[in-house]
């Protein structure tokens, strides 16, 4: 890592405009976390299109800040309103809720928003040592490799990614089918338009993440008739210096959330079961395990910490191989196309003011996020007493403005709403959105890389194995998809072992 590369990523960052940028993320991120039913990739696919006529350094910045905002914002109806306004929230209600009944709701904030600026501090600092070295390996990437990589994202999506595999596998699928839609530009074939003019340009990303994410969440939303009640607070300083007191105490807890954190950002994992495996493990090796549920403070540490973690670290596989460790993320990658930039390793040779602004900008994003949300506190939990009936419309003016923008077209607003009722159905079902989200925005790159592999090697598939790279990491794809198998397989083996044998009489 060259220090001259940061302090140039900070020149950006710092910038009165970038830094307004950043301001005006985290507040509307936070606005979106409170909310229950949109969620930080939701409120980034939404807001998309406000960045199309940014520059992309501040684009990627205000995005990241939208994140940053609604990781933090999740927190606020998770402690006071016992409502998770975002998956990964739904373990610090457990203990959060019940400090907030108690009295104690700023001591339950403060401890989950320190939380969330250790957890995310140290992502970002491996972020900053570890990206520049992950792009030079992949620098030596060709077609091969990146069609090895892109296969390896979509195996660890089924064989790590916490969901059934099989309606992850239908995801891809259903996400490539959709990608396949429009014009072939090399061989100049319509495919799958069935005579629709309109269907030649095909889908655009944009207006799918809208109707998937926003629409869906929304028609979900108005399903549950969701009423918010809950505790009211003050963020008294006094309270928060006292709470600051105490959290040195739970530096294991921080560290070990912070680890499992990053660890299950960097793969397809995801926020939430980082946040729900930390609370395991800290309440496990806790001095007090029985206090836990009732209002323990280290109840709320370990949730944050990994969630937050984990939500930094799903950044570092988009900028260095382009592959993204989350729905946000893949969400954000999408914005990189659109903006002109190629995301992987080269982004560090062609485009290094953008990859270390973006590096910057993370840790001036979580210091205004951290000093925002412990002032405001009651202005972001005063929004949940707005009517519902009031806020969803106007979300649905919002995501159908930012649908009609990006072509002018009204045929966008239609494909929006098919979108939306899509996404509503895959939550229903329990599919997950975010593979079919990733096959719809690497399914072009992923066919060019197949194209011209074969090109290389005339046809032959053996290009995938023989070259060093590609083997290795085809290997491990095709472990990954088969691992769902393999341990279904042990887990029946291991209860045939311990179960007791019949005897005869």
């Amino acid at each position: 890592m060259g220090l001259d590369n940061l302090l140039l990523g900070f020149q950006i960052a710092i910038t009165p405009t970038n830094i307004l940028i950043a301001v005006i993320g985290i507040l509307l991120g936070t606005i979106i976390g409170v909310l229950p039913g949109l969620g930080g990739a939701n409120g980034v696919a939404i807001l998309l299109p406000l960045t199309f006529t940014m520059p992309p350094t501040s684009a990627i910045i205000l995005l990241t800040c939208i994140y940053w905002g609604a990781l933090f914002g999740g927190a606020i109806t998770s402690v006071l309103f016992n409502i998770p306004g975002e998956p990964w929230s739904v373990a610090t209600t457990f203990d959060g809720y019940p400090m907030a009944k108690a009295g104690h709701g700023d001591q339950a904030l403060t401890a989950a928003f320190t939380s969330s600026f250790v957890g995310a501090l140290f992502s970002i600092v491996l972020i900053t040592f570890f990206a520049p070295l992950l792009a030079e390996v992949a620098l030596k990437f060709g077609p091969p490799e990146f069609f090895a990589i892109q296969l390896l994202t979509f195996s660890s999506f089924v064989g790590l990614g916490g969901e059934n595999p099989l309606k992850s596998l239908a995801s891809i699928l259903i996400g490539f089918i959709l990608s396949t839609v429009g014009l072939d530009i090399v061989t100049g074939q319509l495919r799958l338009t069935f005579g629709f003019t309109d269907l030649m340009k095909g889908f655009d990303f944009i207006v799918a993440v809208i109707g998937l994410f926003g629409i869906g969440e929304i028609l979900l939303s108005v399903e549950e008739g969701l009423r918010f009640q809950g505790a009211r607070t003050t963020m008294n300083p006094r309270a928060v210096l006292e709470t600051w007191k105490v959290l040195p105490r739970y530096y294991r807890t921080f560290v070990r959330g912070s680890i499992i954190g990053f660890w299950m950002g960097f793969k397809p994992g995801g926020a939430t079961p980082a946040s729900f495996m930390s609370y395991a493990f800290a309440k496990r090796f806790s001095r007090n395990p029985e206090r836990f549920g009732k209002g323990e403070i280290e109840g709320i540490v370990a949730p944050e910490t990994a969630a937050h973690a984990a939500g930094v670290a799903a950044i570092l596989p988009m900028i260095t191989l382009g592959i993204p460790g989350s729905p946000t993320a893949a969400v954000m990658l999408g914005g990189l196309i659109i903006w002109g930039l190629q995301p992987g390793p080269m982004l560090f040779i062609d485009n290094p003011d953008f990859v270390w602004g973006l590096i910057a900008s993370m840790y001036t994003g979580n210091v205004i996020g951290v000093i925002m949300v412990l002032a405001f506190v009651p202005f972001f939990a005063a929004i949940l007493r707005i009517p519902f009936a009031i806020l969803t419309p106007l979300i649905i003016v919002v995501c159908a403005i930012g649908s009609y923008a990006v072509h002018n077209s009204m045929i966008d607003i239609w494909y929006m709403l098919i979108f939306g009722v899509m996404g509503y159905v895959f939550k229903k079902l329990d599919y997950p959105l975010a593979p079919l989200v990733l096959a719809l925005v690497l399914g072009d790159m992923s066919e060019n890389a197949l194209r011209q592999s074969l090109i290389m090697s005339q046809g032959s598939l053996a290009i995938f194995f023989v070259r060093p790279i590609a083997g290795a990491i085809t290997a491990l794809a095709l472990f990954f998809f088969v691992l769902p198998v393999l341990t279904r397989w042990r887990r029946r083996a291991r209860a045939r072992a311990i179960s007791p044998v019949p005897t005869r009489n």
